[in-house]
């Protein structure tokens, strides 16, 4: 347990930052899983139709450091890559 006044704030910060990670884990996983699932199905259109929201959940995620902008950017481009692959 902690012990300086220092580490006791950096504790509870830790645990209100986990409360936001764990939800924008959730929200990125969710939507990658769905959109897979629409890439393993062959579903071309409904895959494009749902990677806008792929975006937006991989930006959010590097936007608040979450992932490195690069990863974010890496997993944009292969996902990218599946929609087209299924023409």
């Amino acid at each position: 347990m902690p012990i300086t006044s220092s580490a006791k704030k950096a504790l509870r910060a830790g645990d209100r930052k986990r409360v936001y990670n764990l939800a924008t884990k959730k929200s990125v996983d969710a939507v990658t899983k769905e959109f897979k699932k629409l890439i393993l199905v062959k579903d071309k259109k409904g895959a494009a139709k749902i990677l806008p929201a792929v975006y937006k959940a991989l930006d959010k995620a590097a936007k608040t450091h979450f992932i490195d902008k690069n990863t974010a950017s890496r997993k944009k481009s292969r996902l990218s890559a599946m929609v087209k692959k299924l023409a």
